[in-house]
């Protein structure tokens, strides 16, 4: 699947949560490979903020990102959109500190993608595939847990000591369902939270419009005047504990679906889709972005990650069909089979035995495998790719013409299994294929290189 941006720009309007001025943002597209961005458009020079998990700098009633004078808050719910959407490259132009807060949820943003639709671009989508089950927990007993999945999926459980907002469940299996299930989750807060965020200047554009308000502790009605003066709304009589808003919850667990979302935003900055499943006991802001952080280190350590390889599933060309394509035989017929395939990567295996006949000679008493074979194992992967869609490859075969690049980082010894990750660096052009390869046995690279092969009609 290849890389997405929005067909047009998209522009949301309102008042910020924490300053209650009037903001605007714009969502702009943006080209391949270059991520979610912000820009302060009102301070001079127009700082340009990366989107990710180390340049967060606070998460007090929502995700900060960026430095001094040039930050944005309140974030998370357009993250979250674009995630869910599956919008890599966007720069957001942003007259303010803050995001407009809206109704408090990311249907605008939902709505309004949907509207302009979605642009593909020419450069494949670089999923961060999780293999083995990650976890963070905190003091508090909060804990994000992230397992091995085929796709992206998220469940949350919420705890609170309130008799009207106790334990929440919310899942979301398919982010093709956010805007249905998440994405029109409103943000809450408690009366008794109310007067010490309003001290601190943190909901200055709160109201019951943008937010679910919960009444679960018993407050006298002269402090509750006081509230409702503050945030610039007709004084209330509050007589029974519950939801004092105007509209209705729209689910039960609405304050969870909302808690779930903002998992999602916080998730999208560690700056690449994930392959996983996301289990959340107590989230929030805080422990959302330290698990965000910690997860954001191991995708910038991993150069690449290694394919997939289930032996229990078929292959999608035998050695029978590699034969078809290739004109190599025994002994110098190097790959086995082909698990991945498509226009602009293909994955091979070799399983590496004693029986090959070149240990005989090659370091007999501590039998390696030549690096050289390494690389030709490699070019008959490119071989494949490049072969296998063209019209008759029966009548074609594929030469190196250079080498590039070339690292051998670990020793490759009978037992192992070679998996071969090949993609083009470019396209075809005038019959030859620039290739980018790289070996792994397990999750660690054992080669890697850079050649180019020409394409020629057999005579």
């Amino acid at each position: 699947m290849n890389q997405l941006t929005l067909k047009a720009p998209i522009r949301v309007e309102g008042k910020g949560l924490h300053s209650g001025k009037h903001l605007t943002a714009v969502f702009n597209p943006a080209p391949a490979n270059f991520g979610v961005k912000f820009k302060r458009i009102d301070l001079e020079g127009q700082p340009v903020i990366d989107a990710l998990a180390e340049n967060v700098v606070d998460t007090t009633r929502g995700t900060v990102i960026g430095k001094g004078e040039a930050r944005v808050s309140t974030i998370e719910h357009a993250m979250a959109a674009l995630y869910a959407y599956g919008v890599d490259n966007c720069l957001v132009e942003v007259d303010g500190p803050e995001l407009p807060i809206l109704d408090g949820s990311a249907t605008i943003y939902t709505e309004k993608i949907e509207e302009v639709g979605l642009e593909e671009l020419n450069a494949d989508k670089d999923y961060y595939i999780i293999k083995e089950k990650i976890q963070y927990k905190d003091d508090n007993g909060a804990t994000i847990t992230i397992y091995p999945d085929e796709g992206f999926s998220v469940e949350v459980m919420v705890e609170y000591n309130s008799p009207v907002l106790p334990n929440q469940f919310a899942v979301l299996d398919d982010l093709a369902d956010f805007r249905q299930e998440v994405g029109s989750a409103r943000t809450f807060v408690f009366v008794r939270e109310i007067e010490a965020l309003l001290q601190h200047g943190l909901i200055k554009g709160g109201d019951l419009e943008n937010s679910i308000v919960i009444y679960d502790q018993p407050v006298s009605q002269e402090k509750i005047n006081e509230i409702c003066d503050a945030v610039k709304v007709v004084h209330m009589t509050v007589d029974k504990l519950g939801y004092i808003n105007p509209k209705p919850l729209k689910w039960d667990n609405e304050p969870a679906r909302h808690k779930l979302m903002d998992v999602i935003g916080d998730i999208a900055l560690i700056g690449r889709p994930l392959k996983g499943r996301v289990v959340a006991i107590r989230p929030g802001h805080t422990v959302n972005n330290k698990f965000a952080r910690m997860l954001r280190k191991e995708v910038k350590h991993t150069e690449i990650q290694s394919p997939v390889y289930n032996p229990n599933v078929a292959p999608l060309i035998d050695v029978n069909g590699i034969k078809k394509l290739l004109p190599h035989r025994y002994p110098f017929l190097l790959i086995d089979k082909i698990i991945e395939l498509d226009r602009k990567h293909c994955v091979a295996v070799k399983n590496v035995t004693v029986n090959e006949p070149f240990f005989q000679g090659h370091f007999p008493e501590e039998p390696v495998m030549p690096g050289v074979l390494q690389v030709e194992a490699m070019a008959q992967a490119a071989g494949v790719l490049v072969l296998n869609f063209l019209e008759d490859p029966e009548k074609y075969s594929t030469y190196f013409l250079k080498i590039d690049n070339v690292k051998f980082r670990q020793k490759v010894v009978p037992g192992n299994t070679l998996l071969l990750n090949v993609s083009l660096a470019t396209e075809i052009r005038r019959g030859c294929a620039v290739v980018k390869g790289y070996a792994f046995v397990g999750e660690k690279i054992v080669c890697e290189a850079e050649f180019m092969a020409q394409i020629i009609k057999n005579k």
